[in-house]
């Protein structure tokens, strides 16, 4: 067959790789955090790896906080203000991490996941990882069900499938998202970012969303990196029938992200050391559960799906 799974373990957690044999790309996926920690393409000179991922399972585990490189974002995403908020007229502390005054980035970017599925076929190499959150942190008493689905197939594209099921007696509030970091080489300065909209959250000086909305048309038809910072929300047109794609590229390679409509926020940020980039695809903006701004409601066994697709491409011969 074409695609093949192998897995192995360390440290207590299991290391998968997705292969395409016949042209070499491979995926690298951890239990830990479910994350994605390479996603490599082959070319004439050796291999390009579009993830700034670990060094090992034992460095995710040691380092998890150190940036969130490749977390989950579940049940909030980045900011929470104060780790507080309310939901059906009763307040909630979060216990989870914090970043100064405020909790970030959820409850399960260190959570041990567990394999519940391999596929190798002609056409795909897949996993599944799944978690039982039971509603362990005070802030968020709401057990709930998590699968992930990570898919290889042809043409060097991976997808990414979330699928969140409310195991609670009562609606509970929920968002999801990714915080993967991508490169393109050693700078991401000579890059060019660019995805379909001008239309970017406005923030305060903690970097939690105002409510208003700033023009900003940098990055419609590209912007070349060098010089640019980002830490940054835009919000796509969720009501377009059009696909909504964000490409990263050099001379070398083009990484392509395209979210379905389920994911209608780009969180973008650049790091001091400008290595690579955080393109993250969000179902809501920072702070939702306050703001409201994109917060989703579950129901009682009911189930919401998300899903992301990237595509790697090397521009040229090397």
């Amino acid at each position: 067959m074409q695609f093949a799974v192998s897995l192995s373990q360390e440290s207590g957690y299991q290391v998968v790789e997705l292969q395409d044999k016949q042209t070499g790309t491979t995926a690298q996926l951890y239990s830990f955090g479910a994350l994605l920690n390479a996603f490599t393409i082959p070319t004439k000179t050796g291999t390009i790896n579009g993830i700034d991922g670990f060094t090992s399972i034992n460095d995710a585990v040691a380092n998890a906080t150190a940036g969130f490189k490749s977390s989950k974002l579940t049940p909030f995403v980045c900011r929470m203000q104060h780790g507080k908020y309310r939901f059906n007229q009763k307040e909630y502390t979060i216990n989870g991490f914090y970043l100064g005054e405020h909790a970030i980035h959820g409850l399960l970017f260190n959570a041990a996941f567990d394999i519940t599925y391999t596929k190798s076929t002609a056409t795909e190499a897949s996993v599944i990882f799944s978690h039982q959150y039971k509603g362990t942190d005070p802030g968020y008493p709401f057990p709930f069900t998590l699968h992930v689905k990570w898919k290889l197939t042809s043409g060097n594209t991976l997808q990414v499938f979330t699928t969140a099921t409310n195991n609670h007696s009562s609606a509970i509030p929920f968002s999801d998202g990714w915080h993967p970091y991508f490169t393109v080489g050693e700078t991401i300065d000579s890059a060019t970012l660019s995805f379909t909209t001008n239309k970017q959250l406005a923030f305060s000086a903690d970097l939690l969303p105002t409510g208003k909305i700033i023009e900003d048309n940098r990055f419609v038809g590209g912007q070349k990196m060098e010089g640019i910072f980002l830490d940054n929300c835009f919000l796509l047109d969720n009501h377009s029938e059009t696909k909504h794609s964000c490409t990263l590229k050099n001379d070398a390679v083009t990484l392509t992200i395209t979210p379905d409509k389920q994911y209608p926020y780009l969180q973008i940020y650049t790091p001091p050391h400008r290595k690579s980039i955080a393109i993250e695809n969000l179902s809501s903006a920072p702070d939702s559960f306050n703001n409201g701004i994109g917060l989703l409601v579950i129901e009682p066994d009911h189930t919401l799906e998300f899903s992301t697709t990237y595509t790697l491409t090397a521009n040229k011969i090397l």
